[in-house]
């Protein structure tokens, strides 16, 4: 690939996006299907931890180029930690604010993606 080759950070971040962009699939398509069938932070949270698993591995291998540690584990799990208060916190108030059930997920990725992306950044820079 081209960009890789000339612009690696910035493939490294097309990476991202179209893993994030996946993952968010993932989380949404989980969220939808759940929240026909129980509460709807419920079925969101579901969708969150669904997406995390699949994420993690995708950020290791594709994203980053990097094999899954325990360590990587660890920040990954931690930037998550701060994601997803992120996630339910504007998700919450979103929908209390009567933003749409549907709409509120999407306004929180806006928020949340790059935040996770920058966290992530600082994980997986090579020392």
């Amino acid at each position: 690939m081209e960009i890789e080759k000339g612009h690696p950070k910035l493939a490294q971040f097309m990476r991202f996006c179209v893993n994030g962009g996946v993952s968010a699939g993932i989380h949404y398509g989980v969220y939808v299907l759940a929240m026909q069938f129980i509460q709807i932070d419920i079925a969101y949270s579901i969708g969150y931890i669904v997406s995390f698993i699949y994420n993690y591995f995708m950020t290791c291998y594709w994203t980053f180029h990097a094999r899954p540690t325990w360590m990587r584990l660890l920040g990954f799990s931690g930037s998550h930690v701060v994601n997803y208060l992120i996630h339910v916190v504007l998700f919450h108030l979103l929908t209390v604010w009567g933003v749409h059930r549907l709409l509120a997920p999407v306004l929180v990725l806006m928020v949340a993606v790059p935040t996770n992306f920058l966290i992530l950044r600082y994980v997986y820079k090579k020392k």
